[in-house]
């Protein structure tokens, strides 16, 4: 996914400010979650963010394009990683890293659920290869 830096996302230095990472991970974290058909608006269930973080690796200013990418780094029973990467479109230089975990829950029960297996089989789909170095 394609983000435009916009003016109101910086600081007075024209840099990227540090929440406008945490907005660019939730608005691509929802595309991700809608390509792979996760309603997170269903009636007995949703999912919460439950954890975030975000490595900011370079500086990034207004009018840059940002290309995103959001893969699948963990999937347990009730729970699941996302991980996001922030390049610039430019020159392919990654500006931030981050992650998010996200746990399905039953709102009848207000707890924790198991995740479905068909979403849990989409998200296999884009599960991350971990490097041998991990």
């Amino acid at each position: 996914m394609e983000i435009n830096v916009r003016v109101s996302e910086t600081d007075m230095l024209g840099h990227i400010n540090n929440a406008s990472y945490f907005t660019y991970m939730e608005e691509t974290r929802l595309d991700f979650l809608q390509k792979l058909g996760m309603d997170v608006r269903a009636d007995d269930f949703t999912i919460m963010l439950v954890s975030t973080k975000c490595d900011f690796v370079r500086q990034g200013y207004f009018g840059q394009t940002l290309d995103i990418e959001t893969t699948v780094q963990r999937i347990g029973n009730t729970s699941f990683t996302l991980c996001t990467e922030m390049c610039d479109k430019e020159s392919g230089n990654l500006i931030a890293s981050g992650e998010a975990t996200i746990v399905y829950v039953d709102i009848v029960q207000q707890k924790a659920a198991i995740i479905p297996d068909a979403f849990k089989a989409s998200l296999q789909e884009h599960l991350r290869e971990r490097s041998e170095e991990q």
